[in-house]
């Protein structure tokens, strides 16, 4: 290895993942997020055509009656679509993309990564943003601990494009965000996703889904489902719900995709769950670190906060500040126990939302987004 690959290595922290996580961490590893990003911001809200408000009220009704429950006071709150956020964040970055991680190993104080068509890379250090089903987690802890923990609830989501009336009827609430409980214990989100043509609500795009209690025997038989029955398992649920879910389900084709999944979680501060760090040369990040259900919407935020300790950290032992083993360690400290509560919170959160008679007792309901 000559001097200039020498230098380059002492220089490089090889991110495993190009989602959110890991592409914002690339950023601010340069710097803070560029200028020439940040003004760009709104072009990746859901409709980047509208403003969005410095103030705010996420609502929270009634499934079935269509009754406000709750409202919960935000400013300026984004939606951002997750493929245009990362087509912004990855400008000015070496991303090598259709790479699949196989292995890591040490080499003195370097770290190799090496990927499933053969080729490796060396870095100063090896961090993990690829995901809740991290490869490298699973390298770290082996596939057991290192798998995630599947919880006995199911979701199906929808992308869907409507009429311009029916947009108009299914969007007459509110235009970004809709939550809702029904009493027969499911859970609903329902908000806009994209805004092709602000003239045209037939080329706007609705994401909506419906969750719902599922015991390991149904998950498991619905991971065999066709779209079709997918489809049927949604529009026989909504039929029970308030608008916009009910007339969004009624209203969807017999050809439209279903999007299905379980809900799951893994927790950083379980027993059996913490990874050796190689001496601050390898860690995780985001998902990869502390998967978390979504219904409280709290996984994004803590992404963007482990980014900007990993980057202190970083920035700590390139400058001689600590060792990089200090640093890591006390990042991995720090994001253990927020994450990790956080990781627990929602877990408890999504179960109560699916209880009617709980929901008074909800997180979501007591301290609402704000961050942990």
């Amino acid at each position: 290895m000559d001097a200039t690959n020498v230098y380059e290595a002492e220089r490089t922290v090889l991110i495993a993942g190009a989602g959110v996580t890991g592409l914002t961490l690339a950023q601010g590893l340069k710097m803070l997020l560029p200028a020439e990003i940040w003004v760009q911001i709104q072009s990746v809200h859901v409709d980047p055509h509208q403003p969005v408000r410095e103030k705010d009220e996420i609502q929270i009704l009634n499934g079935k009656t269509g009754e406000k429950i709750y409202g919960i006071p935000v400013e300026r709150f984004y939606r951002a679509r997750r493929e245009k956020y990362r087509s912004l964040l990855a400008h000015g970055l070496d991303v090598r993309f259709g790479k699949s991680l196989e292995s890591f190993r040490e080499e003195n104080d370097r770290v190799v990564a090496r990927f499933e068509d053969g080729t490796e890379v060396t870095g100063r250090m090896l961090v993990g943003a690829d995901g809740a089903r991290s490869k490298l987690r699973r390298l770290l802890l082996g596939p057991g601990p290192g798998s995630v923990n599947r919880l006995p609830f199911a979701a199906n989501f929808v992308q869907a494009r409507y009429t311009a009336a029916q947009m108009k009827q299914l969007l007459a609430v509110h235009p970004i965000y809709l939550g809702a409980i029904h009493p027969d214990g499911r859970f609903g989100f329902f908000g806009m996703h994209d805004v092709r043509n602000p003239a045209d609500p037939a080329s706007w795009t609705i994401l909506f889904y419906i969750s719902w209690p599922a015991t390991p025997e149904e998950l498991v038989e619905m991971a065999d489902w066709t779209n079709a029955q997918h489809l049927a398992k949604l529009k026989s649920l909504a039929s029970g719900w308030c608008d916009p879910w009910k007339s969004a389900a009624e209203w969807l084709p017999d050809e439209q995709p279903i999007w299905h999944m379980g809900l799951t979680d893994w927790d950083p501060g379980m027993e059996g769950h913490q990874w050796d760090s190689r001496g601050g040369k390898v860690t995780l990040t985001g998902d990869a670190a502390h998967p978390m259900t979504y219904q409280r919407g709290q996984g994004l935020n803590h992404c963007v906060t482990d980014v900007w300790e990993l980057v202190q950290a970083v920035k700590s032992f390139m400058t001689a500040e600590k060792t990089q083993v200090e640093a890591i360690d006390a990042f991995e400290d720090e994001m253990v126990n927020r994450a990790g509560e956080e990781v627990r919170v929602c877990t408890v959160n999504s179960a109560m939302l699916h209880d009617w008679a709980k929901f008074s007792e909800s997180m979501l309901l007591k301290i609402g987004l704000k961050q942990r």
